[in-house]
């Protein structure tokens, strides 16, 4: 059996002011990055506010169809269950499962 591999230590830099200044363009790069990272969210947050209700509905409802017409038959009444406790406005129609339509209320008769 071979025996296991002992480990490797590797040198440590020295800790002298030459070490500090190597890595100052890189730690001012990954700071640049940052802020650029930043500043590209903020940008696209602030996009948003201008953005058409309409086509966001429009998307919306594209999305929703497509997703719709993906789930499978056999997980409808599942994936229906949930959206009941989500309380979403979306139910998919089941063939071997039709909910039952909702009866009319009744009227009371007043005294």
């Amino acid at each position: 059996m071979a025996a296991l591999p002992r480990k490797i230590h590797r040198r440590r830099k020295p800790h002298h002011s030459s070490g500090v200044q190597g890595d100052l363009p890189r730690l001012r790069l990954q700071m640049w990055q940052q802020v650029r990272t930043w500043a590209r969210l903020i940008r696209e947050a602030e996009q948003l506010w201008h953005v058409d209700v309409r086509e966001l509905k429009r998307l919306g409802a594209l999305e929703l169809s497509q997703i719709l017409g993906e789930i499978p038959p056999s997980q409808r009444v599942r994936v229906n269950r949930w959206l009941k406790g989500y309380a979403a406005s979306t139910r998919l129609s089941c063939a071997h499962h039709q909910p039952p339509e909702p009866k009319p209320p009744a009227h009371r008769k007043q005294r």
